[in-house]
């Protein structure tokens, strides 16, 4: 049972992603003492874009759903009071959010529910059943998101053991043809999860999410991170850069503070870890956690990390595209093992539009450069890098046709993520919320000690939907749920 109205004290935040800066808003709001810690120099982890040879590159945040006025997303930017601050697009207005090509056929994933029924009933006439029960599934899921029952109910969404068995075998078991499931597979991907290790509560979660509506961000990729950094600071949030934690400080049975690695020293009666659970055992000393406890971080398993490449090319020979594009290559049962993502929206520079590709991308793939760090990897990695970029380009010109004025903006790969956020393996969406490994991640939801607390995209989903939903969760159990429905959830209401 939570408790009611405790008192927090001092609260040192370990990272400023979206995580991080969205649990630090609402604590600063509600009037408390508020430091994060960022290690980069740069605040807003994942979704901070970068500036490569005078273009805006996005990292982490490439579409994001549900923000239209009233719809889930938006209403907990509104009560953090960024919203007017970032620049946005809507998708889907005059055509699909995505689509999804095949080698021998294509399907446009529309916005709403009903749209997307339809969609499926024409593309697969003769699994007019298994849509049904799929869809019917899909809007139990999506009217209790949209009704954020996460958060407005003390009891969270009533999930059945179902809802976190594999959407794969659930699709097996309905009797979906492989090229149904192969469509269906997509919304699993972006978290990381194939099909068949994806639960069904977290495979609804993410295509409602979408299907609501769906975003991104225009012009300058900056400007999100700077709206979350803002309205923190300007709430009286203290925000330390260039200087990680590299010791949480305790006295039996609790917190009380961190040092960074300059030396300095931050009391805190609660730390809030928004970065993953494996970059936090280090920091504690060997006694505190008990060995189960340090055995069970230590085992978790991580979703893997992308290869990213970034073109800009000339903007009066390739119209931006108001969708995505996915180039999907199903295994024999259905699944996803390959594919890439396309997407291409103005660039900043006039005359130009940036082409982003993407796709997984295992650490054990760039073994040779795993010891090493950003910027001194040689130029056997640049040139391997520029090999595989390589492939996506043709494969981006078969899709487009011939790329007028192309150049390489930048690449990365998962030891770019694994040195900027310092995510294990460099994996993209961390902790594998598979079927398999759910209950196992249970632990995380509970204080492995007196004020120590986990939060960001590891707490509850990935994905800047999951992460802040689990950002306020957190809160919840630090203030108590009283006062939580008090001052929280009445201004959501």
């Amino acid at each position: 049972m939570l408790k009611q109205n405790r008192d927090p004290g001092k609260i040192l935040i370990i990272g400023s992603g979206v995580g991080g800066l969205t649990a630090g808003i609402i604590l600063a709001k509600l009037g408390h003492s508020v430091t994060i810690v960022e290690k980069n120099a740069g605040a807003g982890g994942l979704m901070r874009g970068y500036r490569r040879r005078g273009f805006d590159c996005p990292v982490g945040v490439h579409y994001l759903g549900s923000l239209a006025s009233g719809q889930p997303l938006r209403r907990l930017w509104d009560y953090l009071g960024v919203t007017g601050n970032i620049p946005l697009e809507r998708m889907g207005t005059a055509g699909p959010i995505d689509r999804y090509i095949f080698d021998d056929f294509h399907f446009d994933l529309p916005e709403g529910l009903p749209a997307f029924a339809e969609n499926l009933m024409r593309a697969f006439p003769g699994e007019s059943k298994q849509i049904t029960a799929v869809t019917r599934q899909l809007r139990e899921v999506s009217d209790s998101f949209a009704r954020l029952d996460m958060l407005l109910s003390p009891e969270g969404v009533p999930v059945s053991v179902e809802s976190f068995s594999s959407m794969g075998e659930h699709l097996v078991r309905l009797g979906c043809s492989e090229r149904l499931k192969s469509v269906l597979g997509v919304p699993s991907t972006l978290i990381g999860l194939s099909l068949q290790e994806c639960p069904l509560f977290y495979y609804y979660l993410v295509l409602s999410s979408y299907l609501l509506s769906s975003w991104r961000l225009r012009g300058d990729s900056l400007r999100m991170a700077e709206a979350f950094v803002g309205r923190f600071r300007k709430l009286g949030g203290q925000l330390v850069v260039a200087d990680g934690v590299e010791r949480i400080l305790t006295e039996p049975g609790r917190i009380t503070g961190g040092r960074l690695h300059s030396g300095r020293e931050i009391d805190a009666d609660t730390i809030i870890a928004a970065v993953h659970p494996q970059n936090i055992t280090p920091m504690l000393p060997a006694d505190v956690l008990r060995s189960d406890q340090a055995e069970r971080i230590d085992r978790l398993e991580n979703t893997k990390g992308l290869f990213v490449v970034t073109l800009a090319v000339d903007g009066s020979a390739h119209e931006t595209l108001p969708y995505n594009l996915f180039r999907l290559h199903p295994e024999a049962d259905g699944s996803l093992a390959r594919g890439s993502f396309h997407q291409i929206r103005e660039g900043s520079q006039p005359g130009t539009h940036l082409l982003t590709m993407m796709a997984t991308s295992g650490i054990e793939e760039w073994h040779p450069w795993e010891r090493t760090r950003s910027g001194q990897r040689g130029e056997d990695y640049e040139q391997e890098k520029r090999n595989r970029a390589g492939a996506f380009i043709a494969e981006a010109t078969a899709l487009f046709g011939p790329l007028k004025g192309k150049q390489i903006v930048d690449i990365y790969t998962p030891l770019t993520i694994r040195d900027w956020v310092g995510s294990p393996g460099g994996s993209a969406y961390g902790i594998r919320r598979s079927s398999s490994q759910l209950m196992k991640t249970a632990f995380l939801s509970r204080p492995a000690l007196k004020g120590l607390f986990f939060a960001g995209q590891n707490i509850l989903a990935p994905g800047i939907m999951g992460t802040t939903l689990g950002a306020f969760q957190v809160i919840r159990r630090i203030i108590g749920q009283e006062r939580f429905s008090r001052e929280v959830l009445e201004e959501l209401r």
